[in-house]
């Protein structure tokens, strides 16, 4: 098990680094100049270089990028060009937002998605199953703009069950937070829960015809008994998979969802930056998310040996 996290670490290291290469690059090929966008239209251009002395913008690309490598090692991600503020205090403050509302998006996901993809894998070609199947795909092909907007409709102008956008932080009024909440929290989990759902139904299909499932009914197991303490445990491991990834995707991907409802978050944060052309706060809020992806693909890696015992001993039986 140690040998296998120190070769996964290994591995999210070099992933990193290119990651960051590819993005620090990339950045510097957006049509622009960062110098005039700090300095605005009617800056001369002595004033222009000073600006890209004072930011090492005329130092060479290799140069510039060691240099950032270096301060993203201590912690420091720089200073926005735009607001002059530290990148990594910036996204402090949105990170925690989008974090709260894919968590929120995730529960409501495997709430609706693992009790349905269960049922439908067990009481499969039946009503149950064409139900299922009907709800996860209207899920899929339903646009989240769209569905913010006709709740938004509903709850907030005609039934004004909740407010209808806007954020307040979870430790000033609870009950706020969670109102506000609760609605773009739908819109992304529906989509993950139609995922979800397919993958689970399909995943506890194949494990409900093994061989093993097959001998502990011969035994007389109870049905439920089966699917409970045998089957879903290993029916789960793609969906814990899949569920990885797809919080990697909410963090960076809820940018028209905290757009319909007004939250300000890591998406919102990220298309303002892009717009402004603010290479520090894009290289940043990139490098974080390009982190926070290979974490969660590590996290999903050791969850397989809890899931599953055998996936680690075959592991160490395959590295010795």
């Amino acid at each position: 098990m140690v040998e296998f996290l120190v070769r996964r670490a290994f591995i999210s290291v070099v992933t990193l680094v290119v990651i960051s290469l590819v993005v620090f690059t990339g950045v510097r090929m957006i049509p622009g100049d960062p110098a005039r966008v700090m300095g605005g239209t009617d800056a001369d251009e002595a004033g222009l270089d000073e600006i890209r002395e004072k930011y090492g913008l005329k130092d060479p690309v290799p140069v510039q990028y060691l240099r950032w490598v270096r301060l993203a090692l201590v912690g420091d991600l720089g200073e926005s060009i735009r607001t002059r503020q530290s990148v990594a205090w910036t996204v402090a403050t949105k990170l925690p937002i989008t974090i709260q509302l894919a968590s929120f998006a995730i529960l409501i996901a495997v709430a609706i998605a693992i009790p349905a993809g269960v049922l439908a894998a067990v009481r499969r070609n039946t009503v149950w199953d064409l139900l299922a199947s009907g709800v996860s795909l209207c899920g899929v092909s339903v646009p989240n703009f769209w569905l913010g907007i006709m709740l938004i409709l509903l709850l907030s102008v005609r039934l004004g069950w909740l407010p209808a956008s806007g954020f307040v932080p979870f430790w000033e009024d609870p009950l706020s937070n969670l109102k506000r909440m609760i609605m773009p929290a739908f819109v992304l989990g529906t989509a993950l829960a139609a995922v979800l759902m397919r993958q689970t139904r399909n995943s506890m299909i194949e494990v409900l015809s093994a061989d093993y499932i097959r001998t502990a009914r011969a035994k007389g197991l109870a049905g439920r008994a089966v699917v409970f303490r045998h089957a879903i445990r290993n029916g789960l491991i793609p969906v814990v998979t899949v569920l990885g990834l797809q919080m990697g995707a909410l963090m960076g991907g809820a940018v028209v969802t905290e757009q319909i409802f007004v939250v300000p978050g890591f998406g919102r944060l990220v298309v303002e930056a892009v717009f402004t052309r603010d290479y520090p706060l894009v290289q940043g809020v990139v490098l974080i998310t390009a982190s926070s992806y290979v974490l969660i693909n590590l996290l999903v890696d050791v969850s397989y040996s809890v899931l599953n015992p055998r996936i680690r001993i075959r592991g160490a039986a395959g590295e010795s």
